[in-house]
């Protein structure tokens, strides 16, 4: 398997929409064009069942339907540029808060759960090769440490979440069998948590090449407890790693006046100050380059170069206006208040006008132990 390089730039069509520009030394370019000349080789990209309410209205964030996928993918392919492909198995964000089943499959059964996903799966994977916009690398799921498809898939009934996983993994295989399979849960400095999940899981579920790993230095430990799973992780089950999300902050300003919200249209952002009170870097341009240096310190030490990349996750997630984690027509899906802003748009590689930060030279001229 090669070295990714890469980054997830699932908003990317929607910042663009919206008035989004990108530039490198002041120079205006695509956003592609700029993170392909400092070296990255991958874009991951998250695919949502149906980001639209009743009415059709889209949830935001991207709406990251399959045509979104496809022209992002597509635009990925002219650049000699793998895909990684990250099936939620959701109409709208999941993760370890959250994994709400898709509005068409409300009242099904664990059986017909797996037959959905199965098929969706399948169903993907044919209209990305029709639309010349196939994936080199597939997720089943997102961030799976409390499960998939709550309730019937919520941790700890391991036995239906083994089922919903590996109804997913036979969609791809009676697609590819060739295709590399990554399970990922988020909190990568948490050793127990992986040992315990992904023991119970191999006990019952399909085979697979990956372990993703989220590392978020201000909510998942240190750089150490991540070097410690990693490590453990590749010599307990021989599999890849890949840390597939991971940011780090270049500023403590904050951007509501580029937003153009009100407080109380803001959810919060990342740039509060005790999440910075939590990480041995500066929430400053150097301390960006720093923690990027840093994760690639730790990947290189992982044993039998098992660590086969990064994913930077949202590095082109500009603050502009309408762009934000989720639109009022969401809030209905997601059973949450709102609506939100950016939350992200400090822990991108550009600042807020869109100018390249300095940590995409270190991610440029970083090469990885052989």
């Amino acid at each position: 398997m090669k070295f990714y390089k890469g980054m997830d730039v699932s908003t990317l069509l929607e910042v663009e929409r919206l008035g989004g520009k990108f530039y490198d030394g002041g120079v205006e370019k695509d956003a592609l064009d700029i993170l392909q000349s400092y070296g990255v080789n991958a874009l991951r990209l998250r695919l949502w069942n149906d980001p639209y309410d009743e009415e059709g209205r889209p949830y935001g964030a991207g709406t990251n339907d399959l045509s979104a996928v496809i022209a992002l993918a597509k635009r990925a392919k002219t650049h000699g540029m793998d895909v990684l492909l990250d099936l939620h198995y959701s109409d709208f964000w999941a993760d370890p808060g959250k994994q709400r089943v898709p509005k068409a499959w409300r009242g099904m059964n664990a059986d017909e759960l797996a037959e959905a996903v199965f098929a969706f799966t399948e169903d993907t994977l044919l209209a990305l090769r029709k639309a010349g916009a196939y994936p080199d690398l597939l997720q089943v799921g997102n961030e799976l440490t409390n499960g998939m498809l709550w309730p019937l898939g919520q941790m700890p009934d391991y036995d239906n979440l083994a089922r919903f996983v590996s109804a997913g993994i036979r969609g791809v295989r009676r697609v590819d069998p060739s295709m590399p399979i990554m399970l990922h849960l988020d909190n990568g400095g948490n050793n127990a948590m992986y040992r315990d999940w992904f023991d119970h899981y191999i006990e019952r579920g399909e085979d697979f090449q990956i372990i993703g790993l989220s590392y978020y230095p201000f909510w998942h430990g240190t750089l150490e407890d991540l070097q410690n799973n990693m490590n453990d992780l590749a010599a307990r089950y021989g599999k890849e790693l890949i840390v597939a999300e991971t940011s780090m902050g270049f500023t403590m300003e904050d951007y509501a006046a580029y937003e153009k919200l009100g407080d109380d249209e803001r959810k919060g952002y990342a740039t509060k100050a005790e999440l910075a009170e939590k990480i041995p870097f500066a929430m400053s341009k150097e301390g960006q380059s720093d923690f990027m240096r840093a994760l690639f310190e730790v990947i290189d030490r992982v044993p039998e170069r098992k660590c086969r990349g990064f994913f930077y996750w949202e590095p082109a997630w500009l603050p502009v206006p309408g762009s934000g984690w989720a639109t009022e027509e969401a809030l209905p899906y997601i059973e949450e208040k709102g609506p939100c802003g950016n939350e992200w748009a400090n822990q991108a590689l550009f600042d807020y006008d869109g100018n390249a930060l300095p940590a995409l030279e270190v991610i440029r001229d970083y090469r990885p132990a052989r």
